[in-house]
């Protein structure tokens, strides 16, 4: 009889260290919000991938940074529980930029939590620097901490990431699926669709304003046709912020809205009608609910 496998693994890392990319990579199917801008994932974002008779549940958490908000905390507290959920963590680190100040800082974390548990180094980002640089920053590394083992990758090329997935698939522990065989993300297909639109904003709109708003989801209609309408409601903090978001002559909107209905019927393979409207709502970052929406503790914010 064949053993099957299944684990938790959780990805972490500083901001725009490529976890999500890697989790896209690693999963087949883009369910994580991928920017340029930094501390773009709020939610700990579950993506399972098979290999072989293993089934591995990744969680993609927040990045790892200073926090200021009552949000950023969250966040924080989001990603190390994460890491202290999992049978396995990554930590993910960016081969051009070295040990940075956020780096030390999730070293000196990675400490505490680390007693009997696994830990794994990826270098990602390896085609940006030469190999010397790459072998000092291994060695610096593990004199640092004792990882397990470590992998040279590319997330967004896929160098290295088949080894990795493959090491992971024997490594974690013995056991029953978590999930079915065709299920490649825990999340709420709402959610999914949320952080989709979130993902078209964050990309056209600049400075501190994508941090300032989210998205919900508040209707999901299946039709006859096979289609589904879609109501989401993009909460801002000011009225100024309103009209940003809709753009002159409602252009940026209309964009949005374009563009994450596009992915939208991508991802699902059939039709879909998306509706955007905008409300302001002042005290989104402080209501409860509004956390509970991206699977963060509101209690962990204080």
């Amino acid at each position: 009889m064949t053993t099957t496998r299944a684990g938790f693994i959780a990805l972490i890392g500083e901001p725009n260290a490529g976890k999500s990319t890697l989790l896209n990579r690693m999963v087949g199917a883009k369910i994580s919000i991928v920017t340029h801008k930094v501390q773009t994932t709020r939610a700990r974002i579950r993506g399972v991938a098979m290999e072989g008779e293993s089934q591995l549940v990744f969680v993609d958490t927040p990045g790892l940074f200073q926090p200021r908000r009552r949000l950023d905390r969250a966040m924080v507290a989001a990603a190390w529980g994460g890491a202290a959920d999992a049978d396995i963590v990554v930590l993910l680190i960016e081969a051009h930029r070295g040990i940075s100040e956020g780096v030390e800082r999730i070293l000196e974390g990675l400490a505490e939590i680390a007693k009997g548990r696994r830990v794994i180094l990826a270098i990602n980002k390896i085609d940006r620097v030469e190999a010397p640089v790459l072998l000092a920053l291994t060695k610096e590394m593990n004199d640092r901490f004792e990882f397990e083992r470590t992998f040279l990758i590319s997330a967004e090329k896929g160098h290295g990431v088949d080894d990795l997935r493959g090491w992971l698939a024997g490594e974690v522990p013995e056991g029953p699926w978590l999930y079915p065989e065709d299920q490649i993300a825990d999340l709420p297909m709402r959610m999914i669709a949320a952080e989709m639109t979130r993902e078209k904003l964050t990309l056209r709109l600049h400075q501190e304003l994508p941090y300032q708003l989210t998205v919900e989801s508040e209707n999901w209609e299946e039709r006859e046709d096979g289609s589904a309408r879609v109501d989401q409601v993009i909460y801002v903090m000011r009225d100024g912020h309103k009209g940003i978001v809709l753009g002159h002559r409602g252009e940026t909107i209309k964009a949005v809205s374009r563009a994450a209905r596009e992915e939208l019927e991508a991802f699902l393979g059939r039709r879909i009608h998306l509706f955007l409207q905008v409300k302001v709502r002042s005290g989104w970052m402080e209501e409860s609910e509004r956390y509970s929406e991206m699977g963060l503790d509101f209690k962990d914010g204080n």
